[in-house]
């Protein structure tokens, strides 16, 4: 999925977005957890449009 807003962020730009600990996601990243990433570099980077879907797909419970 490729849109206008698609854009890499850095694995503390994510963690600031979902209001966890950047050690939390690099945990997932090793456990294959967590959104969807690419190395580049030495560094993790998440598509915004990877992170919308996995964000998406994390929803559950509540009134629709």
């Amino acid at each position: 999925m490729h849109t206008s807003e698609d854009y890499w962020l850095s694995r503390e730009e994510v963690a600031g977005r979902l209001k966890l600990p950047v050690k939390t996601l690099a945990q997932w990243a090793s456990q294959k957890k967590g959104p969807k990433y690419s190395v580049i570099g030495r560094y993790a980077r998440y598509k915004m449009s990877d992170l919308i879907a996995w964000e998406n797909a994390q929803a559950t419970g509540g009134a629709a």
